[in-house]
C-alpha cells in the first residue's frame, strides 16, 4: 500500500498573515493541489515533519486549495517554519 501512495505537493505560504498565525495560533499555512483531501494532507505533514496535527481547516479559493494546519502545543510551529526557511 505504501508503494501506491504518491507524494503530495504542499507549498508553504509566506505572507504577513501566515507569520502572524504561526506566532499567535501555532498554525502553518500551505497551498496544495485541488485534488488532495484533508486526510492525505494531515498524514503527509505528520510524516514529513514528525509532528502531531491538532486540527486542520481547508479553503478553496480561485482554483487553489489552502490548508491551515494547527499543530499540537508540544510542537511550536515556529520551529517548523524556521526549518522551511519561512522565518
Amino acid at each position: 500500500m505504501e508503494n501506491e501512495r504518491e507524494k503530495i505537493r504542499m507549498r508553504p505560504i509566506i505572507t504577513e498573515k501566515a507569520v502572524m498565525l504561526i506566532e499567535s495560533q501555532n498554525t502553518l499555512t500551505f497551498q496544495t493541489g485541488i485534488g488532495t483531501n484533508k486526510e492525505q494532507m494531515k498524514r503527509e505533514i505528520e510524516e514529513m515533519f514528525s509532528v502531531k496535527v491538532e486540527s486542520m481547516r481547508v479553503m478553496n479559493k480561485k482554483g487553489k486549495k489552502y490548508a491551515y494546519v494547527k499543530l499540537n502545543a508540544k510542537t511550536p510551529a515556529i520551529d517548523i517554519a524556521t526549518k522551511l526557511g519561512m522565518i
